[in-house]
């Protein structure tokens, strides 16, 4: 098994403008050094020229008991290479006339044209460049030379006094650059041991001052997220308060029908009593548990998926007839009216249809035997109306509250119908109203 072991961020900095460095230096060397060299070659070519052509104007003749060299004569407080120049002079025949006494009398007479040449004094294999100029009139020619490893030693020579206080310099750097990313970092090691101590429920976002802005968007979605947990956290709280409470009493309501079933052993009808009942209290609980599940997710989603562009009067007439059976068996009659056609609607089709149902079932199941429920399409609206006694005004201001359900009610049920219908109407944009209709019954609209 291989085990990997992470570099920290301090280290990989350090370690990638260390090779930043080595390569801008390394890089730096090599244009300073050709630069340099051909700097040099036009200054040491200029110079072998300028000495070649003062060489060139002097009248041998001119000099009696002149020696073929020229001695060696002590020159104090300075500084002289030997091979800086070396220079001879040949008459045409290839006789040497005269040489600095050093270097230059082991120059061999090559007659080529004029100019600049490549070559080697005698018995050495160094390599040095020669120019040959010969004088006016033709009298003698001048040969100046100088060593190309001379030329190389004062190029690197230079280069070296110029790039090596930098890479003396890198170390400091790099010790100045640590103590700096140590410092920047701080920033970064407070937000870790926040995180290390925080409670899982605490709600507080991060401190963000002093994070730098490339480490902010993380800080923003760290909080981002702990606001959403933290949000979650008290919807699942809630789910469990409110399941544990409200199934309290059906629950209780089962396990008293199911003694009575038990201890109706001789009496048959009141078992059959008992089990009608204990059937009714299973409906009522598994309808409270769906409500309880289906408002949890409705609150747990941030934006809904699947939206589609959904024909609303199509929508109504399929809602209308699901419950139409229903609604007969109560003696509740239900009417669409449709005074706008074509009326197309964004939303996701299982939650409108969900709204749409949760309206009807509550008008049928609050409304007595006889009553007729309106479902009306307008073009920017629907409502489902019925003709029923209606409801107080004290219940209307709290009507819609989970949990909630108007005193006096005889039909059973747990109050979150209409509260799943304003969450979902929410998330599509639209807004319902409760109210009571001024020709009697009760009447929810939603407008959009």
């Amino acid at each position: 098994m291989k085990l990997t072991f992470p570099l920290s961020l301090r280290l990989r900095l350090t370690l990638l403008f260390l090779l930043l460095s080595m390569a801008a230096w390394l890089c730096a060397s090599l244009v300073a050094w050709q630069q340099t060299r051909d700097k040099l070659d036009k200054l040491f070519d200029t110079q072998q020229m300028l000495f070649a052509k003062r060489l060139s104007v002097m009248e041998l003749n001119q000099l009696p008991g002149i020696t073929p060299q020229i001695g060696k004569k002590k020159i104090k407080h300075g500084h002289l290479d030997d091979d800086a120049l070396a220079f001879a002079i040949y008459s045409t025949d290839g006789k040497m006339l005269l040489n600095d006494g050093e270097n230059g009398r082991d120059i061999p007479y090559n007659y080529r044209r004029e100019g600049f040449d490549n070559g080697h004094l005698q018995d050495e294999d160094d390599q040095w460049r020669f120019l040959w100029l010969t004088a006016p009139g033709g009298k003698f020619r001048v040969v100046v030379g100088q060593e190309w490893e001379y030329r190389q030693e004062m190029a690197l020579e230079i280069i070296a006094s110029q790039l090596t206080p930098w890479l003396v310099a890198l170390p400091l750097m790099l010790a100045l650059l640590i103590v700096l990313l140590s410092f920047e970092l701080r920033p970064l090691k407070k937000l870790a041991l926040a995180l290390r101590s925080r409670a899982p429920d605490h709600a507080e976002p991060l401190n963000t001052q002093g994070v730098p802005s490339e480490v902010r968007p993380l800080v923003d979605a760290l909080n981002q997220l702990f606001a959403r947990t933290h949000a979650m956290m008290l919807r699942e709280r809630r789910f469990t308060s409110d399941a544990a409470h409200e199934l309290r009493s059906p629950l209780a309501a089962l396990k008293v029908q199911t003694e009575v079933a038990q201890l109706s052993d001789d009496d048959a009808d009141s078992r059959q009593k008992a089990l009608a009942q204990l059937h009714v209290g299973i409906d009522r609980a598994t309808r409270l548990v769906d409500q309880l599940l289906t408002l949890s997710r409705l609150d747990s989603l941030d934006k809904i998926d699947g939206i589609e562009t959904l024909s609303v009067d199509a929508l109504l007439q399929s809602a209308v007839m699901d419950i139409y059976h229903c609604a007969q068996q109560a003696g509740i009659d239900v009417r669409l009216h449709l005074h706008a056609q074509s009326v197309n609607r964004q939303g996701q089709p299982l939650l409108l249809s969900l709204l749409v149902r949760n309206l009807l079932d509550n008008a049928i199941r609050y409304s007595p035997p006889g009553s007729v429920v309106d479902v009306t399409l307008e073009a920017n609206a629907f409502s489902v109306r019925d003709n029923g006694p209606g409801i107080s005004h004290e219940a209307l201001a709290r009507i819609g509250e989970r949990f909630y359900r108007p005193p006096g009610q005889s039909e059973t049920g747990s109050g979150l119908g209409l509260s799943i219908v304003q969450r979902i109407a929410a998330m599509h944009q639209m807004t319902v109203t409760f109210a009571n209709h001024p020709q009697g019954g009760f009447i929810a609209r939603l407008n959009w």
